[in-house]
């Protein structure tokens, strides 16, 4: 039966994959990677360079996989993931049946950790359940969430009180009224500029773990100004741009 490894791989430096992760990247025979274009061909490089760092005997393929566009989701948000992830299905079946010998083992490499808003494990769950038959297994990996809180030397909850991770779609409606830490991921609009600001701090980091690291921390009111012109330059500059960032209420030590 095939099987397929949904690798974590951490938040882009080589560093932060785990004994475990390597271990699976040796048993990989097809690499399947996603394709989403020029401007995601860094990340595509670092993949291959995490396979020529660690894999031993390297007898392996990789195979890209061209992403379908999600539609913008316009007042259809869930609709157009689910629409999106169905041409996942149908994209990722066919590769791993044409690509993927019977008793082979193909891999995905996941960029963080592959529970935490990545699309993968649903999509390859979703295969299984339209009846293609294969086994799969997941590794865990460093998150963007774990390496932003370390490279920004913070705790990511304050003393005994609970921590949201959410996206900015979420964080728009405002930020909640009973917690005091707020992690926010997937922010191409930079929500954090309609919270009000006075007692707020934002921890916040781009391309983390990567040589290309951008971080800023302090007051959200007197640096809400210097990410969002640094994050609008480095998005020029690279064509892309992946950024996480924490909020803290003044007083959630």
């Amino acid at each position: 039966m095939r099987k397929i490894l949904i690798i974590g791989i951490g938040a882009g430096n080589p560093d932060y994959l785990t004994v475990q992760a390597i271990n699976a990247l040796n048993q990989v025979d097809v690499f399947f990677i996603p394709d989403k274009g020029v401007e995601k061909t860094a990340l595509q490089l670092l993949r291959k360079d995490v396979c020529e760092r660690f894999i031993a005997d390297p007898k392996y393929r990789m195979v890209r996989i061209p992403m379908p566009t999600r539609a913008a989701a316009g007042a259809d948000y869930r609709g157009s993931v689910d629409k999106w992830h169905a041409e996942l299905v149908e994209a990722f079946s066919g590769f791993i049946t044409e690509e993927l010998g019977e008793e082979q083992c193909g891999g995905f490499l996941v960029w963080g950790d592959p529970t935490l808003y990545d699309s993968t494990l649903r999509i390859i769950e979703h295969i299984r359940k339209n009846g293609l038959a294969l086994e799969y297994e997941v590794i865990p990996g460093i998150s963007s969430v774990q390496a932003l809180a370390a490279r920004h030397r913070v705790a990511l909850n304050g003393i005994g009180q609970p921590v949201l991770v959410t996206t900015g779609r979420k964080l728009a409606e405002g930020f909640p009224n009973n917690l005091d830490s707020v992690v926010v991921m997937l922010d191409g609009d930079q929500a954090f500029k309609r919270i009000e600001a006075e007692d707020i701090d934002i921890y916040w980091g781009a391309y983390v773990g990567t040589k290309d690291e951008i971080l800023v921390a302090g007051k959200l009111s007197e640096v809400m100004g210097d990410i969002e012109r640094i994050r609008s330059q480095a998005r020029m500059e690279k064509g892309w741009i992946m950024d996480t960032y924490l909020l803290r209420k003044g007083d959630g030590k």
